[in-house]
């Protein structure tokens, strides 16, 4: 079921990831989509945390995010953003090389709503980024814009 609503509206997806090839791979599977979307990139967890707070004309529909990254790692910046009220409602998919159930469960605790470990593979790398953008771009219903300010705010 495609979400009828956002066809007009490209879905904003920030991918933070330090990996040269895995940021090309991943532009060129978002490009070649049927779902329209706008792909930002940093490459640190400093920058990444810049962009979020920082530029208030760009809120990401979704972060990809990378554990091992340089200045700040994923945990971090994952635990800044689910404490963050302007940021919390944000969805962020782990998208890591780690397959360790430490990073796992250290993941879900910081409030992760998935964790994908990467192929090393390029056909399967391919398949999942297409998985991610399938299910998150079309079937998922993503936190309206104007409610993620105050999405955890007591009623």
């Amino acid at each position: 079921m495609i979400d009828t609503e956002r066809n007009d509206n490209p879905i904003k997806i920030l991918l933070v990831e330090d990996n040269p090839g895995d940021v090309r791979l991943t532009q060129e599977v978002f490009k070649q989509s049927n779902v329209k979307s706008t792909l930002y990139v940093t490459k640190d967890g400093a920058e990444a945390l810049d962009f979020l707070r920082h530029d208030g004309t760009i809120r990401p529909d979704i972060i990809l995010l990378d554990l091992n990254l340089p200045k700040k790692n994923g945990n971090e910046v994952l635990a800044e953003i689910k404490q963050d009220p302007e940021l919390k409602c944000s969805p962020v998919v782990i998208l890591t090389t780690s397959k360790s159930e430490l990073d796992i469960l250290r993941a879900y605790d910081l409030y992760a709503n998935c964790f994908i470990t990467k192929p090393v593979d390029l056909d399967e790398f391919i398949r999942v980024v297409k998985g991610i953008e399938n299910f998150w771009m079309s079937i998922v219903r993503l936190p309206p814009k104007y409610q993620l300010e105050s999405c955890y705010k007591d009623q």
